[in-house]
């Protein structure tokens, strides 16, 4: 289900996708949002109409995005609930400044903020590590963090494990589409899947890939390790907030930590 052909559909066809999209059934879904199953297919055959509050109510234990909970109340004909801000507006101040608090912190290791589409929205001095050797044409904002990764032209040729980390970047995308309903997604997964990939050295050379996959990457005739954490807003009330990450990137190994301390205090020194 895209976002695409949610367009113009009865709010019941599109509670309908939802649950299914879900993989429920009916009653599995009256049972967890505590209606009867009988209603509830009232609903979805358009044999009655739901109210706001049931819509807000079935989307949440449907764990339905935020643009899509809008989707579904203007398709019943109600108002938005909730707000889509940019990130310039003067109420995101405090956000804008603990987002960069936090990737500023993480110094000297990359960290950036990214969007639900996976376009980089603010990024530290450390991600310049990956970004560095990049054709300009991927560093034209917005610039997408996932094709930054995988083109040709962009990190893919200093990736060790390029074809392990290209299927672990897959993989949380085809789990973003979906969640989310994203058609813009589906497009840019196209794309990056027909990108050339292959390995290069030994998937779990530095030990950590029994527990989670690693990033190696070649830089200055060496070899750095990396693992990624993922961070969301929790309780979000607006759908930008909702849909920003923060990906930091921490050692894999001793000897990745050491080197970029030293490369640090070496930008220091020449300053």
């Amino acid at each position: 289900m895209t976002t695409t052909n949610q367009q113009h559909r009865p709010v019941g066809e599109l509670l309908r996708r939802w649950r299914e999209n879900r993989r429920l059934s009916q009653l599995e879904l009256a049972v967890q949002a505590d209606v009867s199953s009988r209603h509830l297919s009232f609903l979805e055959t358009g044999r009655s109409a739901p109210s706001r509050d049931m819509i807000l109510h079935l989307a949440e234990r449907l764990e339905v995005p935020m643009r899509e909970r809008n989707r579904l109340l203007l398709a019943a004909g109600f108002a938005p609930v909730y707000s889509e801000s940019s990130l310039d507006a003067p109420q995101m101040s405090a956000l804008r400044q603990a987002m960069q608090q936090i990737i500023d912190g993480h110094e000297p290791y990359p960290a950036a903020v990214v969007d639900g589409d996976w376009n980089l929205v603010v990024a530290n001095r450390g991600l310049e590590l990956f970004t560095s050797m990049a054709a300009p044409e991927l560093l034209v904002p917005p610039v997408n963090a996932l094709r930054l990764t995988l083109h040709p032209r962009g990190m893919a040729p200093r990736i060790v494990n390029l074809a392990e980390w290209r299927e672990h970047l897959l993989r949380r995308l085809r789990r973003r589409i979906e969640v989310n309903a994203n058609d813009r997604l589906v497009g840019l997964y196209q794309e990056l899947s027909a990108y050339p990939s292959e390995d290069r050295g030994p998937a779990d050379a530095h030990g950590i890939g029994d527990y989670v996959i690693p990033l190696r990457v070649r830089d200055a005739g060496r070899e750095l390790a990396f693992f990624c954490t993922t961070t969301v807003f929790g309780t979000p009330q607006d759908i930008t907030v909702a849909e920003l990450a923060i990906e930091q990137f921490f050692p894999a190994d001793a000897d990745t930590g050491a080197a970029l301390r030293r490369g640090r205090q070496g930008a220091g020194a020449v300053g």
